[in-house]
């Protein structure tokens, strides 16, 4: 697994070398990522706030979680003490879907040092590690910015890939919220026409990530195709499918501002049903 860390081997390799993010989070409760971390976090871990520090204002088009001012994001990180040549670890409650918003966004400014603590804080404490309350203090260092667009759609690509032989379009919201039955966030329901339901949790199992020949025979029919797009509601479960890809050697594209982008033009076509 080449993006993803044991808590055994976090424990052994948590030093000054590297900087350990949280991305807990809440779309319900805002103030749980942060209050969860101050209560207690894993130790030298810093904390990524998903609406303030890993989105931006949300406007007309662009979705529920726009990506962030990239100079103030890029600013945020060398205050955590991420440079270039840091590694850097994230983990979230263990679902893997803060972490795996926050790595992709370091996968996208040109960051490759970055890995996902597999099972999260639950699996940590499970095996019996300490937690901390302690906020530490990080030498400030300087981080390069080197934007990969080769990672990321706009909504006009997507568009264009709905009918283009060889493409594929990945919607990971849950089974009901792709067939249109229910829509507990967005203003409209459904789906993006053609788009296929790979709902990101069953990328899951025992609090982990599956392994790879599992991966491999879940994607089985993904492996087709020549140009895949992962989307979700608003480009953070989107995350889990993209990181799941990539962990078989399938490079994707992320339709960041995802579902909650496509509803915010009145002429883009909407599916439901499956």
């Amino acid at each position: 697994m080449k993006n993803l860390v044991s808590t055994k081997w976090l424990k052994e390799n948590n030093n000054g070398d590297m900087v350990v993010v949280d991305c807990r989070f809440d779309l319900q409760t805002p103030s749980y990522g942060r209050d969860s971390y101050l209560k207690e976090h894993i130790p030298n871990a810093v904390y990524m706030d998903m609406d303030k520090d890993l989105a931006g204002d949300v406007k007309e088009h662009g979705g529920r979680h726009p990506l962030p001012d990239l100079n103030e994001f890029k600013s945020k990180l060398e205050s955590c003490g991420i440079g270039n040549n840091t590694r850097v670890v994230a983990y979230d409650d263990g679902e893997v879907a803060g972490a795996s918003r926050f790595w992709w966004m370091l996968k996208y400014i040109g960051h490759d040092k970055v890995y996902i603590l597999d099972g999260g804080i639950k699996v940590w404490i499970e095996s019996g590690y300490y937690l901390s309350s302690d906020v530490p203090k990080k030498e400030k260092k300087c981080l390069d910015i080197n934007i990969d667009e080769s990672i990321l759609v706009t909504v006009d690509e997507v568009k264009k890939s709905i009918s283009e032989e060889g493409s594929v379009i990945i919607d990971s919201r849950s089974f009901e919220r792709y067939k249109g039955e229910i829509e507990p966030i967005d203003k409209k329901a459904g789906h993006i026409p053609n788009a296929k339901n790979y709902f990101w949790m069953n990328i899951l199992e025992n609090d982990k990530v599956k392994d790879n020949k599992k991966l491999q025979t879940y994607f089985e029919e993904i492996l087709k195709y020549n140009k895949v797009i992962v989307h979700c509601g608003s480009g953070i479960t989107g995350c889990v499918n993209y990181l799941a890809l990539d962990e078989i050697g399938v490079k994707s594209k992320l339709y960041l501002g995802s579902w909650s982008d496509w509803i915010s033009y009145d002429d883009n076509e909407i599916k439901t049903g499956e």
